[in-house]
């Protein structure tokens, strides 16, 4: 356990680190009228492909790893 206490900081920040960078890297589809409330239709009938798509679930699986380690952080703490 005592291993487990020593990489877990180092394995939040290289987690957050990864999720930062896959989140600025996705690729936004509104514009400065999307933001504000107008837009198109199409940002609804688009498809993720490749690389993007990549980028989508390697984010997700990032953010439930990165909260699953702060719980597990949290755990370990506690006791």
């Amino acid at each position: 356990m005592n291993l487990v206490t020593q990489i877990l900081p180092y394995a939040q920040i290289i987690l957050s680190v990864l999720l930062i960078s896959a989140i600025l890297l996705q690729q936004s589809s509104a514009g400065v009228g999307g933001a504000l409330g107008g837009g198109s239709t199409e940002a609804f009938q688009h498809t993720r492909r490749g690389f993007e798509k990549f980028l989508f679930y390697f984010s997700i699986i990032c953010g439930i790893l990165f909260a699953l380690f702060a719980l597990l952080s949290i755990m370990i703490k506690a006791n």
